[in-house]
């Protein structure tokens, strides 16, 4: 489902806003312990309540947590539901031989440069021990996130902050904005991949429209987690995912993506998709059946695309007619808007997914160069509700998805 709310960017009621917490990565494949702000070195120290050593955002500040007086533990499986997770299904995981520790949370994902980042409503004192264990023991990380800031694992976080130290939770313009507080390894396959790429508070979760409680992490100790996986599916039924974090997707695993802080607020359904061989993605007939719609638009001619989408990639290619500038694309180098498909390299899916995205004059519009869309067209695209992946960092100018919903006028 995409969400979106009013622009929040709340007020920091300590110096210390100005300079996020770093646990970085050192060398390859190592973690580093050393924490820094830009106005102090080494770890406040724990505190029940917010002092005046730690940030705190107003109206969503949690109580400090204790230090730290478990081992941190391996996240194993990693269970996610489109709603909240059943609690007596959550208890139940909880008891198997073979699982030794579980915790509840909120997970949802938004899209930045067509890229998902997946980021969760926690709550600190329990979620730090899945972490790895640098991140883990490290209780400045976990102040900031219960006083309300973020935690941004570092290989995502620099993309996404702005100049003032905030990440805006979605493409829409009016999307919510965090600051970051810290950057930390999170949670993340035995490969290194990234699966948890931001943490959040949970007072955070109904401000950002996720859904409460949907995803629970489990740690298997000693025991493997193929032992436990066909069990843990089987208690949480069969429209939870439930995925093993040390391996890759499984085929024909049913997988869900809720994605939030786009401006087409509450037009779309939790999308659920399967991994077919050959890395393909079938995405859930009824889904399909509710929102994809093969329609005769002005240059392109017929186009399968999301229903939410037609109204804007109509009006934007009207006015490209209107203006004279219908030879600027080229229908014979259109690939396609509803393209079910992960994004190259990854396990992540591509916006195309949600057939809320389309790629034109694909040959002179590669990934990383400059490319050669008429900038007037993109001006159209911009004003009719599309981002353009021309101007993204790694830039990618055939282009264009929809991140807000405009009136024809």
């Amino acid at each position: 489902m995409i969400t979106g709310t009013g622009v929040r960017a709340r007020t920091l009621t300590a110096a210390l806003a100005a300079g996020a917490l770093l646990l970085g990565a050192a060398g390859c494949g190592t973690r580093q312990d050393d924490v820094e702000t830009s106005s102090q070195k080494g770890e406040p120290s724990a505190t029940a309540t917010p002092s005046s050593d730690v940030p705190t955002v107003d109206g969503l500040a949690m109580d400090m947590p204790p230090a730290l007086s478990q081992p941190a533990v391996s996240a194993d499986i990693l269970v996610t539901g489109s709603s909240s997770l059943s609690k007596d299904a959550v208890e139940k995981v909880a008891k198997l031989r073979g699982v030794t520790d579980t915790d509840s949370f909120s997970l949802a994902n938004f899209y930045d440069e067509e890229r998902p980042v997946s980021y969760a409503a926690v709550d600190p004192a329990t979620f730090r021990r899945f972490t790895p264990a640098g991140s883990a023991k490290t209780q400045a990380v976990w102040q900031r996130v219960a006083g309300g800031e973020m935690a941004v694992d570092p290989a995502v976080g620099k993309r996404l902050e702005d100049d003032k130290g905030y990440v805006r939770m979605g493409t829409a313009e009016d999307a919510d904005r965090v600051h970051v507080g810290a950057y930390a390894p999170l949670v993340a396959r035995a490969s290194g991949k990234s699966v948890i790429d931001a943490v959040v508070n949970e007072k955070w979760a109904s401000e950002l429209g996720m859904k409460k409680d949907n995803a629970l992490l489990v740690s298997t100790g000693a025991t493997a987690p193929r032992e436990v996986y066909s069990t843990i599916q089987k208690i949480m039924g069969k429209d939870a995912s439930v995925q093993i974090l040390g391996v890759d997707l499984k085929i024909g695993q049913q997988l869900t993506a809720v994605v939030t802080g786009g401006s087409v607020t509450g037009s779309l359904d939790t999308l659920r998709y399967t991994a077919t061989a050959g890395g393909g993605v079938r995405v859930d007939p009824a889904w399909v059946a509710k929102y994809i719609r093969t329609e005769e638009v002005p240059i392109l001619g017929r186009v399968t695309c999301n229903k939410v989408m037609l109204p804007e990639l109509r009006a934007a290619l009207t006015e490209v007619v209107q203006r004279g500038l219908a030879d600027k694309i080229h229908p014979g180098e259109y690939a396609g808007c509803f393209v079910p498909k992960f994004i190259a390299g990854t396990s992540q899916l591509s916006f195309h997914s949600f057939g809320t995205a389309l790629d034109m004059n694909v040959p002179g519009n590669q990934r990383g160069t400059v490319g050669e869309m008429d900038r007037t067209v993109v001006a159209i695209f911009k004003k009719w509700g599309f981002a353009w992946g021309g101007d993204w960092s790694y830039t990618d100018p055939m282009h264009f998805e929809l991140h807000k919903v405009v009136e024809a006028r």
